[in-house]
């Protein structure tokens, strides 16, 4: 017999494919009770058969799916159980448990339960938003409105959100200490907003930034080894042309200039850490790198490095812009590129403002203010070009700088990867830029 061709009435046939023997005998046995007929029978006949062992073999399938789904569930259950047992579990995995325990619920009915619980516990609004449009969806809101309601959310109150989010705060800032501001009243660099694009554009030898050994060397790809992308040290170098202050937080020597300095070999450790923040100097060198006159500061330390920071918050000085990259190690490349394109050079102006990004019918679209980039397509002989108009859908024409350089609204690009990095410059270029009239040669 051809190994191809499977005898579906031998339950042997089924055991080979990982079916259990009482679902292979079943499987088999609606095989051998409505097997197909001859090709010389009628279509009808052909298709009635069919069906007839179709609906012998619903319910074996139905069980197979229920066998399937209870094990799905025991093992998601089973997993929160062993967190528990370890002590690694969240509040949210417990409300996981106690909806089991307490109410019976699925492992479904379950996590929409600790949702609602959390959601309530933590101040947010009620964000169960999902039409129900079958039995399932009702249960499943009902079990989030429950578990809403067990932890202390009312929706028929109109102040319930405000009420929980400042008995949130409350609860929190006994436990953590960095929740709240230190005795000077600064706030600690763990809780300084991530960069934003709408704040004011600074010059670059009034700006700072505070890395750690992690910002001397490249990011590592995918395969845990270097890319070929710059150091984030190196982009603010490039960036700033020398001009801002870059302070490094090192493991071994504290607080240095980041001229030049040599990466540690490790990220900092814990002991390394409480060593630092017991070690006065510290204090004391980094006050005294930041003695220079700064608007804009930002951090990049992540970790036990935060930690040495917050510790040290006396010695950082308050100024108009205070920020921190945060989130994943991708995320953060993003902070730094965002707090870089505000970096302001020597005599340059730079329109300042939130730039607005959209998705046109042809390509990426950039707004800020009367000014609005658009992505045109490919350049006619190499490279890619982007187009800078007017509210009214005209080129920008008659545009120069502060040195009198004229603007041109058309800019081409060699590589599309830096579509969104040049759209954002032009669009701060004609921001700060001076419109002539067209009678004035430029």
């Amino acid at each position: 017999m051809d190994d191809n061709v499977i005898d579906v009435a031998d339950p042997a046939a089924w055991l080979r494919r990982g079916r259990s023997e009482d679902d292979a005998n079943a499987l088999a046995k609606a095989w051998r009770d409505y097997p197909d007929l001859p090709i010389s029978a009628p279509g009808e006949q052909r298709m009635a058969r069919t069906r007839d062992r179709a609906i012998a073999m619903r319910p074996i399938f139905e069980a197979m799916r229920e066998r399937t789904e209870a094990d799905r569930q025991a093992k998601n259950f089973a997993f929160i159980t062993a967190k528990a047992e370890n002590g690694d579990a969240s509040e949210q995995d417990k409300a996981i448990l106690r909806a089991r325990d307490d109410h019976g619920y699925d492992w479904n009915r379950a996590v929409r339960y600790a949702e609602g619980w959390y959601a309530a516990v933590a101040g947010w609004n009620h964000r169960y938003d999902r039409p129900a449009r079958s039995e399932t969806e009702t249960l499943l809101r009902s079990a989030y409105d429950r578990g809403f309601a067990d932890g202390g959310g009312d929706t028929s109150d109109l102040f319930d959100t405000a009420r929980r989010a400042n008995n949130a705060a409350d609860a929190l800032a006994p436990a953590n200490s960095l929740s709240v501001p230190s005795r000077s009243g600064k706030l600690s660099p763990s809780h300084w907003p991530a960069p934003q694009d709408s704040n004011l554009p600074v010059s670059w030898h009034r700006r700072a930034v505070i890395m750690t050994d992690a910002d001397l060397v490249p990011p590592t790809g995918r395969n845990g080894q270097p890319s070929r992308r710059p150091s984030a040290i190196s982009l603010v170098r490039d960036r700033s042309e020398g001009a801002a202050t870059i302070i490094v937080l090192s493991s071994k020597d504290g607080f240095v200039a980041g001229n030049s300095i040599d990466p540690a070999l490790s990220p900092i450790t814990t002991a390394q850490a409480n060593a630092l923040i017991a070690d006065p100097d510290q204090r004391e060198r980094l006050r005294s790198l930041l003695a220079g006159e700064f608007d804009d500061l930002l951090i990049t330390a992540q970790d036990e490095y935060l930690r040495v920071l917050d510790a040290l918050t006396t010695a950082l000085p308050v100024l108009r812009t205070m920020e921190r990259t945060r989130n994943t190690p991708l995320q953060q490349r993003a902070h730094l590129e965002t707090w870089l394109a505000r970096g302001r050079g020597c005599g340059q102006n730079m329109g300042a403002g939130h730039i607005r990004w959209g998705k046109a019918a042809k390509g990426l679209t950039a707004r800020l203010g009367e000014f609005t980039a658009r992505y045109v397509g490919p350049a006619p002989e190499r490279g890619h070009l982007i187009r800078i108009c007017l509210e009214d859908g005209s080129a920008a024409d008659g545009f120069v700088t502060a040195d009198h350089a004229p603007l041109t609204p058309e800019i081409r690009i060699s590589s599309k990867s830096r579509l969104r990095h040049e759209m954002a410059q032009a669009l701060r270029t004609f921001g700060g830029a001076t419109r002539l009239s067209a009678r004035l040669p430029f």
